[in-house]
This record gives structure tokens, C-alpha cells and sequence, in this order.
């Protein structure tokens, strides 16, 4: 048994088949930034293996770093679930990644790529959630890409929130900005990248992906998560009153 927490990167799951290779290589580029780190991937449906079914088979400690740009359900409730039903194995879970500079950068190349010219405003598109906090983790990180960018961005929600995509495009024309570039903040594509593309931006970046400051934050996720467990063990010989 390995000291050294195994990496579990936990993916939403879709059904799309573009979603699951989009989050393997993002992995694969995890695996590369740190080699000799063990690095599992588990989800939380329709894509196998289950998260339960790679907890169950690990012989070491892991840390279990979400694959979602926001804190929700899926974070509180589904992920800690799964733990709590594969007994044995000490397992911690990290912060989703968002919202996170590392994550700007990521978008603000992603932006470039698509063909955005400096100035123009940005429409952050998001997932959504019917949890505030995940809505509220959006609004900072647009204003993190608008420092990024030095440019006007407006956060959006392509299910459970207000203003959709193509809402934050059309008010952004109302205040005199010609050209609006949309920017999926999503790792992967799929159904709702899809709707993205359609909010009527001049242009639309792709999603983030396998991007190098994804898969640094990755691992800066785990890190944090490892030293905060190492930090809770109290030296051998010595308790910890309470």
C-alpha cells in the first residue's frame, strides 16, 4: 500500500462518446504534468467505470478531485454518497475547480483560438445549477475573465439560471458592443456545448478540454486536498483533544 494518495478524477458522465474521449485526454494530460502519480478515473453515470467500482478497487488512500467547474449536488451530496457506501479505503474529496485565474487562462486561449479580436465582449456560458453557490462560483469567475481580458463579460446559464446564452448576447448588442464572442465554460462538449454554439455569437470558443492550466489545476486540487489530510493526522504517539 502506497502512501501517497491515488488522483481519482470523477467525471459527470454523458452520453455522448465526444464527452468521455474530451475528459481521457484531459486525464492523460494529468498523467503527464506529474508522472508516477497514480491517476484512476471513476463517474458518476452512464460512463464506465463507477466511481464506487474504482474506490473499491484501490489498496491506497485517494483524493478524489471532481471534474466540475462548480461546487453543487454533484460535489455535496453525490460524490460524498459514493464514499460512504465503499468502506475501506480513506478517501478525500478536493474543491471542483472552479473558479480558479488557472481557468481564465484556459478560457482566454480558448477565446483566441476560435478567432475572438481583442475587445470584443465575452458571454461566459455555463452549465447552470439550481444550487446558488454554483451560480454565484459563475458570476466570479466571468469577472475573473474580464480582468483576463480586459473586456466585458457576462456570465450566462444554459439550464437553471437567468440570463441563457443568447439573452447575455442580445443585451450585450443592446449596450453597443458589435461583436460578442461566447465562451463555453465546460470542459467537454455535448449537449449543452451544443446549445452554446447557438446563442448568436460572432464567435464560439471551444470547451476547455485538455487544456494545460486544466490539468495544472487538477493537480493543484489534489495537492491541496492530500496536504489538508496529511495536515489532519496528528503525529504518532499523540492524540488530538477535542
Amino acid at each position: 500500500m502506497s502512501d501517497t494518495p491515488v488522483l481519482v478524477a470523477v467525471g459527470h458522465g454523458s452520453r455522448g462518446a465526444r464527452h468521455e474521449e474530451t475528459i481521457g485526454r484531459l486525464v492523460d494530460a494529468v498523467r503527464r504534468t506529474r508522472p508516477g502519480l497514480r491517476v484512476e478515473t471513476g463517474w458518476l453515470d452512464l460512463v464506465r467505470p463507477a466511481l464506487g467500482e474504482v474506490l473499491a478497487g484501490l489498496d491506497s488512500p485517494a483524493v478524489l478531485v471532481p471534474l466540475l467547474l462548480g461546487t453543487g449536488y454533484h460535489v455535496r451530496v453525490d460524490i460524498p454518497a459514493v464514499i460512504a457506501a465503499t468502506p475501506g479505503v480513506p478517501a478525500r474529496v478536493a474543491r471542483a475547480l472552479g473558479p480558479h485565474p488557472l481557468l481564465a487562462d484556459a478560457l482566454c486561449d480558448r477565446l483566441t483560438e476560435a478567432g475572438r479580436a481583442p475587445g470584443d465582449a465575452v458571454v461566459l456560458a455555463a452549465a447552470g445549477s439550481t444550487d446558488p453557490g454554483a451560480e454565484a462560483a459563475t458570476v466570479r469567475m466571468a469577472r475573473l475573465l474580464a480582468r483576463r481580458l480586459d473586456a466585458p463579460v457576462v456570465p450566462s446559464y444554459l439550464c437553471a439560471g437567468s440570463p441563457t446564452p443568447a439573452e447575455a448576447v442580445a443585451g450585450l448588442r443592446r449596450r453597443g458592443h458589435a461583436r460578442v464572442a461566447v465562451a463555453r465554460y465546460l470542459l467537454a462538449p455535448g449537449f449543452f456545448g451544443d446549445r452554446a454554439a447557438a446563442a448568436g455569437g460572432c464567435v464560439t470558443a471551444p470547451p476547455l478540454g485538455a487544456h494545460a492550466s486544466v490539468a495544472r489545476l487538477v493537480l493543484r486540487r489534489y495537492d491541496d486536498a492530500a496536504a489538508e489530510a496529511t495536515a489532519a493526522v496528528p503525529p504518532a504517539g499523540r492524540c488530538v483533544s477535542r
